[in-house]
């Protein structure tokens, strides 16, 4: 089994569309099937959610160390800018995750 290169783990680390499996594709077996896989697989979406937020509230406190210390917003909105990037991605993910775990299957 070869080794991942780093920015594949990199993107696996943060984007979870690679657990999931597309129902638009086959017939009424394949999406089936496919819709009872992305709901097993939901399971790792709180993950991701925890790991974005911790990535925004890191780069919210540097953004906010940038400012005080050196007196630069210029600088400081490096950080800030994925910081609040951050919230919508925890948005989707959340939408993503209820709809996994509430909405009934197409089928």
């Amino acid at each position: 089994m070869q080794d991942m290169a780093f920015r594949t783990l990199l993107y696996r680390y943060f984007f979870f569309g690679w657990l999931f499996k597309d129902v638009s594709r086959g017939n009424l077996l394949e999406r089936a099937a496919a819709w009872r896989h992305n709901q097993a697989q939901a399971h790792w979406l709180p993950t991701y959610m925890r790991r974005w937020l911790g990535c925004g509230l890191l780069l919210y406190g540097l953004g906010g160390a940038v400012e005080w210390l050196l007196g630069s917003p210029g600088l400081s909105a490096f950080f800030y800018v994925p910081s609040a990037l951050s919230v919508p991605v925890n948005a989707v993910i959340g939408a993503v995750w209820l709809g996994l775990k509430a909405l009934p299957g197409p089928f």
